[in-house]
């Protein structure tokens, strides 16, 4: 089956690069800095512990650690990052294979609350093609999961493809989706630049529970209590709230270990049920194979074969 793609081989950044921010929940500075990677180092986590130790965290399903307003991995009451689905959303998004992550807090910088600012990281480090060849995780076979109105799923697809739907009652929000196939240009045009977002109504709340404390108008799409968004320079697209969703979702996806062929759809869905769906699929080995080029074609379509997988290979749960 012919399979259209961005790239036969893995890839890195060329150079070490920086952002610095605070977190949008704790409040704290905090600097990530970016290095390259060999081949087959995935994307890891550098994170400080107690006593000045550091302790390295994979970016991978299994050490999510809370889904709780985002997408928190390693030990929440221990050494951990959170908030690192718009950061692996860009990862996700450009391709990149192979990062190593140097974070001198317990949050990713919100930044202005898209991932543009990763996008113009990595593109000022540049990114460079490795000699090993990039393997994708395949879906062969439908994998949905429900969670009362929610649902998410997987289908097969010759792309990579996001299908997201969301339904809240504000109409400033209402009912919207967001349906595209993924490159980096699609990315970084279309899906890159959507905000996070939240209410004012739940403000205190979210406060008093030790969320948001880093939240403001300049990392942050808010809807007030008449129903509209507050901040000055309005929306960046229509709906760019399904857009933001979906880049959460890239994000969560991410976490699979490789890149993925095939179509998510979801209506409703967050970082919990987005998790549980990359678990639910890669629980199921009759639901993907991991695939890797064996021939290039005109108009950029690639033939796929199926190749052997180590026992302690990301996508084993």
């Amino acid at each position: 089956m012919g399979i259209v793609l961005q790239d036969d081989y893995q890839t890195s950044l060329r150079s070490r690069v920086s952002r610095s921010g605070i977190g949008v929940h704790s409040g704290a500075p905090v600097t990530a800095h970016f290095l390259p990677a060999d081949a087959d180092t995935g994307i890891v986590f550098h994170l400080s512990g107690q006593g000045g130790e550091t302790r390295e965290v994979r970016a991978l399903v299994s050490e999510i650690g809370a889904t709780d307003l985002c997408t928190l991995l390693g030990d929440p009451a221990g050494v951990y990052v959170a908030t690192v689905e718009h950061l692996m959303a860009t990862v996700f998004g450009l391709g990149i294979d192979n990062l190593i992550i140097e974070v001198d807090g317990n949050e990713v910088p919100i930044l202005d609350g898209s991932a543009a600012p990763f996008v113009d990281a990595f593109e000022q480090a540049g990114i460079e093609a490795l000699a090993v060849k990039r393997r994708y995780i395949r879906v062969v076979k439908p994998v949905r999961i429900e969670s009362g109105a929610s649902w998410a799923e997987f289908k097969p697809y010759a792309g990579t493809r996001f299908e997201v739907e969301i339904d809240f009652e504000s109409p400033a929000i209402g009912r919207q989706q967001f349906a595209s196939d993924i490159n980096p240009d699609i990315f970084r045009r279309d899906i890159g630049r959507a905000r996070t977002f939240g209410f004012m109504k739940d403000v205190e709340r979210l406060w008093a529970a030790g969320y948001a404390l880093g939240s403001s108008l300049e990392n942050s799409l808010v809807i007030g209590d008449d129903h509209k968004v507050i901040n000055m320079g309005g929306l960046r697209y229509s709906n760019e709230f399904a857009r933001h969703k979906t880049l959460d979702a890239m994000g969560d996806l991410a976490l699979a270990g490789a890149r993925f062929i095939g179509c998510f759809r979801s209506y409703r869905g967050g970082h919990r049920l987005n998790s549980a769906a990359v678990r639910r699929l890669l629980s199921d080995r009759t639901a993907f194979e991991i695939v890797e080029t064996t021939q290039q074609g005109r108009g950029r379509t690639a033939e796929m074969s199926a190749v052997s997988a180590p026992v302690h290979a990301p996508w084993v749960l």
